[in-house]
């Protein structure tokens, strides 16, 4: 499930000298000086290292395509301490001790429909906010990133290998990024390389990648059932959803609604009465509106990949 990963090594007590000791054991690009501090920089294979007097700084990468060749899969718990292992060799560095300051958790699923589908059923994800682009959607926040995209047009754009297993399917990945204060995320003074691997916190960081996707609105369609649909309160609900809908969903109602607030067509007070009016539309009952099946497909999958991951 991972695939970059960020390593931070210090160790003040060692006494040892990173500057005389560790250049030897990576290919050298460049010199500098920030300040009063020597950098040297390089790396190993492609696996970015920088190098001071306190310490090495490696990532900046897929750690998953430094050790499997590509980073069209992820690795695996146990690929994990293998890649640290193999990492630590090379550097002559105990690298399960480093700090990690960033982590990518990803998986790649192989859809019934294009990828395009399924992004239209992804809604708000609050406080985060919702980008779209040409072949994904980003929700990102100052702590981290959630990331829905086609894995196969990344690839193609990057002129990365496609394995033949999926050449000509729909593959769409879903990527989590923890990248900043991962000590605050999940309650521990540091979170070590060596946790990475640790089936209790491996455990942990797969299930909020689990529950980082559960916490997505998702944008069902409208399925009338006149069975439940009895009242005139309920039909008239039903209408509303139909019409945002028309209008590109819950979204794209919303941003209109924010656009006429600041043209000066509606007051504060009146775009907080269509905006509540708006998502009370939205969150309907499910007998009245119906799962999309795209949702219930990715749901299944997400939740397998989960269960089988662990």
């Amino acid at each position: 499930m991972y695939d970059s990963v960020d390593f931070k090594y210090r160790n003040y007590d060692a006494g040892g000298n990173f500057l005389s000791e560790t250049p030897k054991y990576i290919e050298v690009t460049g010199n500098h000086i920030f300040g009063d501090m020597e950098v040297i920089t390089g790396n190993v294979d492609g696996l970015k290292i920088s190098v001071n007097r306190n310490g090495v700084n490696a990532g900046k990468a897929s750690l998953c395509k430094w050790y499997h060749g590509d980073n069209f899969s992820t690795l695996t718990r146990i690929d994990t301490r293998r890649a640290i292992e193999k990492l630590s060799d090379i550097l002559h560095i105990p690298m399960h001790d480093a700090t990690i300051s960033r982590v990518d958790v990803a998986h790649n699923f192989t859809m019934n429909h294009p990828t395009n589908v399924y992004f239209n059923h992804l809604g708000s994800f609050y406080p985060n906010k919702r980008l779209e682009q040409p072949d994904g959607i980003y929700y990102v926040n100052k702590k981290n990133n959630s990331i829905f995209y086609d894995k196969i047009k990344e690839q193609k754009i990057k002129g990365g290998t496609i394995p033949e297993l999926y050449i000509g399917k729909n593959v769409l990945r879903y990527e989590m990024q923890f990248k900043t204060r991962l000590k605050d995320t999940f309650k521990v003074e540091r979170v070590t390389a060596s946790m990475l691997y640790d089936e209790q916190f491996y455990s942990e960081i797969v299930n909020k990648w689990h529950v980082n996707y559960k916490s997505i609105k998702k944008i069902n369609d409208i399925s009338i059932n006149f069975e439940v649909m009895r009242t005139k309160k309920e039909f008239d609900l039903v209408a509303r959803l139909c019409f945002i809908q028309q209008q590109g969903g819950e979204l794209a109602m919303l941003k209109q609604i924010a656009e006429a607030q600041k043209k000066g067509e509606l007051t504060r007070r009146q775009a907080d009465e269509l905006k509540a009016a708006t998502r009370a539309a939205c969150a309907l009952n499910e007998d009245i509106t119906k799962s999309s099946d795209v949702i219930q497909e990715l749901d299944k999958k997400i939740s397998r990949a989960v269960t089988f991951c662990k």
